[in-house]
């Protein structure tokens, strides 16, 4: 008897799970048939790709880490594997007190691995190079149970280095407050790594002296892209979805137990009776949808960022003071409403026509949301006038694409761990056939939402070929 399969959302990593399953059901032969709910008209979630003029933008994310293999390894199976790039390697910078300073060389996500470039750098004080230097002596603090990103760096750093280096950068990945923001469940390496070898710098050092004995570490940029856009990696996975049903402009409204297997309720007046459902809608939504699991309250109090991108398109004899580099992010304490800034056409060459300049500049964070909602008019001119005090523009941009995307980060807090695996446990037992997976759960990047799709892949088939 063939059972049916529900996907519910079709961004990243709803389709990866239906593209791996699809995959798994002709290889094994399994029963299974498959069908994929997504609210709106198009797949792909936060991806999304413009071509204009003979620029290719990203509204959405413009890359992901090459050593976070799901990625790279997805595209290839789609047949793009031609079209990876990885990007243009160059000086960073971070922005305080109204000054570009470079990001010091050897820093990893601002920690230093080479001491000489954070000693003679401009970013700190000369008591808090001091204050930093601790790192060497404070021994490894076990924490029972978790604690949040900014409070374990302030412990091993101080203040200086952590508002003016470590923070603008984390801040960038997840859109947060570092201070809220949970060390396991987003960089729980670091605390592995201050168990390890107490001190976080020596650990660190330690373990870039292995990778550049590794005759075989790349000497390119981390992150990788499609020429084509991100979203050719979409628009090819719906392609090959030919065993899929795919229904666009549809939500779920409830999903209720009947046995073994769930009634999804859906906006348009249908229902579909699943046997196995992988949800991978964000958190919010969610308690709406079931309403019976009592941990699941905790999604009510997980917060979502709201964040705008800004591309900016200029002739290239408008724009001056673009150092030799790839953009900056800006320090919590600085007074502009962006955050961060890439010099697209540095960073990634092929999206950009010759003679031209792509900038794309990033607004939103915790306590500042409201500029997402301004119209483009609005946040364009902030933009401009935000970086008219870093950089020289000259005239008006010959294009701007604003994208808001809204309650797009989820804010993984202190204690989010814990609270995912009480939710998982209450699920295994009264909704057995539901595996949550997406960017509110266990990491938002890109790769990190495949690995997730192709995790509740496994369990689906592990649960058709061994059913308990």
């Amino acid at each position: 008897m063939t059972e049916q399969v529900v996907i519910i959302g079709g961004g990243i990593t709803g389709l990866s799970a239906a593209f791996y399953l699809q995959k798994q059901i002709r290889e094994k032969q399994l029963p299974l048939k498959i069908t994929l709910i997504e609210g709106n008209d198009r797949l792909g979630g936060k991806i999304e790709t413009e071509k204009r003029d003979g620029f290719v933008i990203e509204r959405g994310p413009d890359s992901f880490l090459e050593r976070k293999t799901s990625a790279g390894q997805l595209a290839k199976d789609v047949g793009l594997g031609n079209e990876l790039v990885n990007n243009a390697t160059g000086q960073s910078y971070v922005l305080v007190k109204d000054k570009l300073h470079p990001i010091p060389e050897g820093s990893v996500m601002g920690i230093p691995t080479n001491i000489g470039p954070f000693v003679t750098s401009g970013l700190f004080s000369f008591p808090g190079k001091m204050r930093a230097a601790a790192d060497f002596v404070l021994p490894a603090h076990e924490v029972n149970g978790d604690q949040s990103l900014g409070k374990f760096f302030r412990r091993r750093f101080g203040n200086e280095i952590v508002e003016n280096l470590i923070e603008p950068l984390l801040s960038g990945i997840y859109a947060g407050d570092i201070d809220d923001l949970s060390l396991m469940a987003t960089f729980p390496q670091f605390y592995q790594l201050e168990q390890k070898h107490r001190s976080l710098v020596l650990g660190l050092k330690k373990m870039q002296t292995m990778k550049k004995n590794d005759k075989h570490s790349p000497k390119k940029g981390i992150f990788q892209t499609l020429k084509s856009g991100l979203s050719s990696l979409v628009e090819e996975i719906e392609k090959q979805l030919t065993d899929v049903t795919i229904q666009k402009n549809t939500t779920v409204k409830t999903i209720q137990k009947q046995g073994n297997q769930s009634i999804i309720t859906l906006s348009d007046g249908g229902s579909i009776i699943a046997d196995h459902i992988i949800s991978t809608v964000p958190h919010y939504l969610l308690t709406n949808m079931i309403d019976s699991i009592s941990s699941i309250s905790y999604f009510d109090k997980m917060p979502a960022t709201s964040v705008a991108t800004v591309a900016m398109a200029f002739p290239k004899d408008r724009i001056q003071g673009l150092m030799n580099g790839t953009g900056f992010v800006i320090a919590r304490n600085a007074k502009y409403s962006i955050t961060a800034n890439t010099w697209t056409h540095k960073k990634w060459p092929h999206t950009t026509p010759e003679g031209k300049v792509l900038l794309r500049a990033y607004v939103g964070k915790p306590g500042a949301e409201g500029i997402v909602d301004k119209s483009d008019e609005e946040i364009v001119n902030e933009v401009l006038d935000n970086l008219g005090r870093i950089i020289k523009l000259t005239g008006e941009p010959d294009f701007s694409i604003v994208t808001r995307l809204k309650e797009s980060m989820p804010q993984y807090l202190v204690g989010h761990k814990e609270n995912l695996e009480k939710i998982e446990l209450e699920m295994s037992k009264q909704y057995p056939e539901i595996i949550l997976a997406g960017a509110s759960f266990k990491g938002l990047g890109i790769p990190d939402c495949i690995d997730q799709g192709k995790e509740a892949v496994e369990k689906v088939v592990n649960r058709v070929l061994q059913p308990v």
